[in-house]
């Protein structure tokens, strides 16, 4: 404030406006306060997570239905758990030995699409569609020391914490959605290219001419370990959505069609590690 006033008015004055910017703050922080309606993500970080790979199994696109919890519904986040199983130099089966520099990424395009639930759970109009470029981690580099099957090194790397090894790295990537209004239930999915699938496959790259591929060719999407959501729910919890022209990888034996995204449904056993973040 600038300028005299008498000091009392001055005093009362300024109490006034400290009264009205505590309680706009507070009113501004409630109003963009947000709360997880969905999530089958784990409590705690683990090492990595079952995974569905998309290149080995000529995959786009991936994803379930989701239904909402609590009452936000307003714009918010979509994060999805995903397993990095590439390696800078080498490969994740240790032959040639897995190398990674410590802090090393590649940089993966993927799109966030959310659909409406159309008749018969069957994959409805698109009511949001996000694309980011997202910086993934490789995975780390074998132990040869820790990580060994039959007195041999296997691959692994080691994490410490868990004092376990692994083949795939959990990671997890977020969405901002931007304006947008939540329906109770929403099919959620992602889709990215690998070198031979996708959209817009990536082949040729030079990096397909090395040992270590692409790392979007070992880049997975994360699977729940338990069926249930700790936050919202899955009313198909044996079902998925998925875009694969591999026919063998379909419930019904691509009966229903290859290379469209589509209900897949009767024969799955997890499901896509998802949180969704809404807002009041």
């Amino acid at each position: 404030m600038i300028g005299r006033i008498p000091a009392r008015v001055g005093t009362l004055a300024a109490a006034a406006v400290l009264a009205l910017a505590a309680f706009g703050v507070a009113a501004g922080a409630a109003s963009a306060e947000s709360e997880v309606v969905y999530s089958n993500l784990p409590e705690t970080n683990p090492g990595n997570v079952v995974s569905e790979a998309f290149e080995a199994t000529e995959t786009g696109q991936f994803g379930g239905l989701v239904q909402l919890a609590g009452t936000a519904r307003r714009n918010g986040t979509v994060m999805f758990a995903m397993s990095s199983w590439g390696c800078e130099q080498g490969s994740w089966t240790g032959t040639p030995e897995c190398k990674t520099a410590a802090g090393a990424r590649f940089p993966e395009t993927i799109t966030l699409d959310i659909n409406e639930v159309g008749p018969g759970n069957e994959v409805g109009a698109l009511l949001k569609s996000v694309t980011k470029t997202f910086n993934i981690p490789y995975r780390p580099s074998q132990n040869n020391r820790k990580c060994q099957t039959g007195g041999k090194p296997n691959g692994g790397w080691y994490n410490g914490a868990l004092q376990s090894c692994f083949h795939g790295k959990y990671v997890r990537i977020t969405f901002p959605v931007g304006k947008f209004t939540w329906p109770e239930k929403a099919i959620v999915s992602v889709a990215y290219s690998t070198s031979d699938y996708g959209a817009s496959p990536q082949r040729p790259q030079p990096c397909n001419s090395q040992p270590a591929g692409c790392g979007y060719d070992s880049l997975n999407v994360g699977l729940a370990e338990e069926t249930a959501p700790s936050v919202g729910s899955d009313p198909l919890i044996t079902s998925v959505y998925q875009d694969t022209k591999y026919a063998p990888y379909w419930c019904d034996g691509g009966a229903g069609g290859t290379g469209t995204f589509r209900l897949d449904e009767g024969c799955w056993t997890q499901q896509p590690l998802i949180r969704v973040k809404a807002v009041l």
